[in-house]
């Protein structure tokens, strides 16, 4: 039985029944008095409690998607097959060496996830786009994380046959998934919807988690001697997805968002890797990283522990280091949310050549129905950063060509706030 199936989770409630039956039953017998009674009735109520909690830890991660297997709930995550390397011909359009499959660092997954997921295009590709679920193989980090991966109408069409597209990673919260993003934040969903009413260019959404050592929260850090986070968002995601589907190549077509601690992680990601993020939406961020149950030590020890500690602390990157030429967006709700001060703070401690934008609608709380709502705008403003067209697939490339990217234009720092679309509140 799977973690997430149903099975699973019919198993454990029926097992919770019992002992609470069984628990009824018998508690006469441990009624009397003596030593042997009192450690019978500890251990029964006991048995019966932790039944209970597994049966509703089991329906909450069937319905949530935080663990995906037992195996990444006791630790022992997948790793790359040992010789993993970069696919020899690629013809850009998805094959290589003619065969239509996505090449070594992007491969096909299982849909036991996705086919959960309501709301997703179906039909002819070229007309409503399709959501692929694959695994993303680290070239240079040996980790395997699970991706769903949005590709527009335009994606399939003749008319863009040789036409690269623009990309937005969107980043899971802790301990969240994939599923997270698709079924309960609905990125593919309300991209495909600002697509299809003009309101947002035809751009790809790659759905992942930034969990790649679970159950550890390694908060898109480059741990020493651990998971190497910030290495596989930044080097090995974005070079397998160029190996295997038709993105820009150039940093001006790439932005990430996320929720909760994925907010923290676009921010972190795009001030630090300004080569490789141009643009960040963070729905409900934090602003710094620091050591908890759930991360452990996340940055070592010894005379270089204080300098990786400040490097993850995005205000004090704002005041003591030169400014990365970004746009971020951040989102807090002024009342519901405890970092409304300190998303006021980083707003205005932005100067120029970044830029900055803001949601800050009045009430919401810490959840998918406010990330939901604010989720339009978001897009909207992000996909109007990404540059588009961008480099083209060459009619007849020769081996070892290079395709020139346009370069990232220039911007001045403005400061804007973006307003979604207000709901009545009974």
């Amino acid at each position: 039985m799977g973690l997430t199936s149903e099975t699973t989770v019919y198993v454990t409630a029926a097992l919770a029944a019992v002992c609470v039956g069984l628990l009824v039953w018998l508690w006469p017998r441990f009624a009397r008095q003596g030593v042997r009674q009192v450690l019978a009735r500890l251990a029964a109520i006991g048995v019966t409690q932790v039944v209970i909690v597994a049966a509703f830890a089991c329906w909450l991660n069937s319905s949530y998607q935080f663990f995906g297997s037992w195996g990444e709930l006791f630790g022992h995550v997948e790793t790359a097959p040992v010789g993993v390397t970069q696919a020899g011909a690629r013809d850009g359009d998805g094959t290589v060496n003619g065969v239509a499959v996505k090449g070594a660092l992007v491969q096909p997954a299982s849909d036991e996830q996705l086919n959960r997921v309501s709301g997703l295009p179906s039909g002819p590709a070229a007309v409503n786009g399709r959501v692929e679920s694959v695994k993303v193989i680290g070239r240079r980090t040996g980790v395997v994380d699970p991706a769903f991966v949005y590709l527009p109408p335009q994606y399939f069409q003749k008319a863009y046959r040789r036409q690269r597209f623009p990309v937005i990673v969107a980043l899971s919260g802790y301990p969240g998934s994939i599923f997270n993003l698709a079924q309960y934040l609905r990125v593919s969903q309300t991209a495909g919807q600002l697509q299809r009413t003009g309101r947002m260019q035809p751009t790809v959404m790659v759905m992942i988690r930034p969990t790649i050592a679970p159950p550890r929260d390694t908060e898109c850090v480059n741990v020493p001697g651990g998971p190497q986070t910030e290495t596989f968002l930044a080097k090995d995601l974005p070079d397998a997805l160029k190996s295997a589907y038709r993105v820009g190549h150039d940093a001006s077509a790439w932005g990430v968002m996320g929720y909760s601690s994925g907010a923290s992680c676009a921010l972190q990601l795009t001030m630090r890797n300004p080569h490789v993020y141009t643009t960040a939406g963070a729905l409900s961020p934090d602003y710094r990283v620091k050591d908890d149950p759930t991360t452990g030590n996340l940055f070592g020890s010894g005379l270089g522990r204080v300098n990786r500690v400040n490097g993850h602390d995005l205000m004090w990157r704002l005041r003591h280091l030169p400014v990365p030429q970004v746009s971020v967006l951040v989102a807090e709700s002024k009342h519901g949310e405890r970092g409304y001060p300190q998303t006021l703070a980083f707003i205005r401690a932005v100067r120029a050549p970044m830029r900055v934008a803001s949601i800050l609608p009045e009430h919401g709380s810490h959840n998918f129905p406010t990330w939901v709502r604010e989720m339009p705008a978001a897009l909207k403003w992000m996909n109007q950063q990404l540059t588009f067209p961008q480099d083209v697939i060459p009619r007849h490339p020769k081996k070892g060509t290079v395709v020139a990217a346009r370069p990232e234009d220039g911007h001045d720092a403005v400061r804007t706030e973006v307003t979604p679309t207000p709901t009545p509140h009974k």
